[in-house]
């Protein structure tokens, strides 16, 4: 047995649809219908075979290449056996996939059964290397160095410890250690693949160390610099009371049971086993893969025609916040990169909140690829399927170009989203809409989104490595439907439409004018005179409960800027605690949106937050929302609901406890997943 060396001794810290854009098929007048061919695939096929129920296909890619010659006259399946298919390269899927003709290409596991789609290996041959502090060990390929793993089904924390904040100085070139208790962090080897993480109002930022020497934590750039500035940055948070920091990622931290450690130099995983465990018999599953899917034609010739159903996409790990860049996380996915152009040179003191160099780059963030990508696609559908173990946001739709493996982004209608269940993932669920120039204002029309389906789909415990993103979360996009979909057990919001904070809307933001934020003074940020994509959303009949677990900003339902023809109705939002627990958010720029019939059950803070920015100065920076007819028995309503700014509360009920009237009783039992529409699947 052996010992690995002795660990340094670290202070603990207390912890409603529309049916024309429904299966549209181009009718060819007197031509008879083919019949539709079934490709079968197996774990246990081979690709010399024909794809025959007999003689299945081995692979995915496989399946594809049969795809390509049958699918100009006639439906093709391609049937996929129960089992687990490792991918060894991302599925590229372009124009010539989806469906030519009219014709429709469907990718299903046999009903009764999901066929897993992975973007990792098996870890086996585990052996105890430390008796005394249980720490197991196996082999992995040498150079392996992934951001999640997979245990028992489930992803497991990195090793870490909690620093307190006061045990360090920030500075723009990395953190000075002020408390002696941690300065064996120079004694550690790997220093170059500790991660430092920080969180507080809205933002949970990843940098990187370079080296540690003597006192100073020296960090990876541009990664720490991009983390100094803006709003809620690493140094100087909204929030110095709720602010946390943590060290991630080195042997020393591995203290905890279910965290793990890997060593890509020596090509060893290890793992320390939480009671009851039999490493013997566990599943443990490394990824290789940052992506699993990319969907994505042109904007002159876009993927049609494609569907996915009793599929479970899992195991991936997006690598870049593990390089120099890190994770400058700003919002729900949405981050900070390259080389800002006249950086401060006082950042922490000039440019926390807020700053020119910021403000010239807000237009350009980027946005975390996603582990299935879409763009520039018509009619995609996903039903029935599972998204879990994954290690950034599950589903990506009509993201910014960098987001897509095909570097196109945007580009995306008629997709369905339904029934399916997402679970167990590193970020959020479901990412709609880019958030760049020509997500808000198109350069060409084909480059909009437009009627995008969200319904019924049951979304827990999402976000756990980057906990700023939302579950669900839509930028700009029309006629989007986020119908009866249940979410819960999340950090930060669970369903989230809108972005730019109104400063995209015609005419701009007054707060966005601000000599303080200098956003209209700088090249390229345009006051525009027409209205962005964002128009005709629908939030409705979804069930919202224990989320913004993490985060006292943002809400269980939250809304970003102009939305003409916005709805808001019959949602159940309960269990959203302490103080800064918050219902439904309009928040910066929020215009024509309708708050109604929605029941508001047990908030810590308040049921309604409308932000006018009236707290700085009378200014117009949300109006023209209605909010009526809804119940809560929590909360308060918060905001300037006023003729001035044609903001208008009216009819709304305070309810005692659980004495909700007869309508609203009904709202609740209406809201979430339908048990009946999933089982006429």
């Amino acid at each position: 047995m052996t010992q690995l060396p002795a660990m340094p001794d670290i202070p603990r810290v207390a912890p409603s649809e529309r049916p024309e854009d429904r299966h549209f098929r181009v009718v060819i007048p007197n031509r008879p219908a083919p019949t539709p061919i079934i490709l079968h695939v197996s774990p246990q096929g081979s690709d010399d075979g024909d794809g025959s129920a007999r003689k299945p296909f081995a692979s995915l890619v496989r399946a594809q290449k049969a795809v390509r010659s049958l699918n100009r006259d006639h439906d093709v399946t391609v049937s996929l056996a129960a089992g687990t298919y490792r991918l060894n390269a991302p599925l590229r899927f372009s124009a010539g996939d989806g469906g030519q003709n009219g014709y429709t290409v469907r990718w299903e596991g046999v009903p009764g059964t999901r066929a897993i789609l992975s973007g990792g290996q098996p870890v086996t041959g585990w052996r105890q290397v430390d008796q005394q502090r249980n720490i197991w060990a196996a082999s992995v390929p040498a150079g392996t160095d992934p951001r999640q793993l997979t245990v028992a089904g489930k992803l497991a924390p990195r090793a870490s410890v909690e620093i307190p904040r006061t045990a360090v100085a920030f500075h723009p070139w990395g953190l000075e250690i002020k408390d002696a208790a941690w300065r064996f962090l120079a004694q550690l080897p790997g220093q170059s693949r500790i991660e430092v993480e920080g969180m507080s109002w809205f933002t949970h930022r990843h940098a990187m160390v370079d080296r540690i020497e003597g006192d100073r934590i020296i960090m990876q750039q541009p990664g720490w610099r991009n983390n100094l500035v803006g709003y809620d940055t690493m140094a100087r948070p909204v929030s110095a009371e709720v602010a946390r920091l943590f060290l991630v990622n080195a042997l020393a931290f591995l203290r905890e049971p279910g965290q793990w450690f890997v060593d890509p130099k020596a090509g060893q995983l290890y793992y320390k086993p939480r009671p009851g465990e039999d490493m013997s018999q566990i599943d443990v599953v490394l990824p290789r893969l940052e992506h699993l899917l990319s969907i994505a034609g042109s904007y002159d010739e876009p993927v049609r025609d494609l569907e996915f159903r009793r599929l479970q996409f899992s195991h991936t790990s997006w690598l870049q916040p593990s390089g120099p860049e890190g994770y400058a996380s700003q919002q729900s996915g949405a981050y900070l990169a390259g080389e800002l152009v006249d950086y401060p040179a006082d950042p922490i003191r000039d440019c926390s909140w807020g700053c020119a160099s910021f403000e010239r780059m807000r237009n350009r963030w980027s946005q975390q690829p996603a582990a299935v990508q879409v763009a520039a696609a018509r009619r995609i559908v996903f039903d029935d399927d599972r998204f879990s173990q994954l290690g950034q946001i599950a589903l990506g739709i009509g993201t910014n170009p960098e987001a897509n493996e095909s570097g196109v982004g945007l580009g995306t209608s008629a997709i369905e989203v339904t029934n399916n269940e997402f679970a167990d993932l590193a970020g959020g669920a479901i990412m709609a809409g880019g958030v760049q120039p020509d997500a808000h204002h198109p350069t060409r029309p084909e480059m909009g989104l437009r009627d995008i389906i969200i319904r019924n789909n049951r979304i827990e415990g999402v976000s756990r490595d980057y906990k700023e993103q939302s579950a669900i979360l839509v930028t700009y996009a029309s006629g989007t439907l986020i119908l009866n979909n249940d979410v819960s057990d999340a950090p930060y919001d669970g369903i989230d439409v809108g972005w730019g904070w109104g400063a995209n809307d015609p005419g701009g933001s007054a707060e966005y004018w601000r000599k303080q934020r200098g956003y209209y003074d700088q090249p390229g940020n345009i006051v525009y005179d027409t209205p962005t994509t964002l128009r005709d959303t629908v939030v409705m009949g979804n069930r919202v409960s224990r989320v913004k677990q993490w985060f006292p900003d943002g809400g269980a339902i939250y809304h970003l800027s102009a939305d003409p023809g916005a709805l808001i109705a019959e949602n159940y939002i309960s269990d959203i605690a302490g103080s800064g627990g918050i219902g439904i958010y309009l928040d910066e720029g929020s215009r024509y949106v309708t708050v109604r019939n929605n029941v508001i059950d047990r908030v810590g803070g308040v049921w309604l937050n409308l932000n006018t920015q009236s707290h700085i100065a009378p200014r117009r920076t949300a109006l023209d929302n209605v909010a009526t007819a809804n119940w809560y028995n929590s909360g308060k309503l918060n905001g300037e609901w006023s003729v001035y700014l044609n903001n208008r509360a009216t009819d709304n009920v305070a309810v005692v406890g659980n004495q909700w009237p007869a309508e609203a009783k009904r709202v609740i039992d209406a809201s979430g997943v339908q048990p009946a529409e999933a089982a006429g699947r």
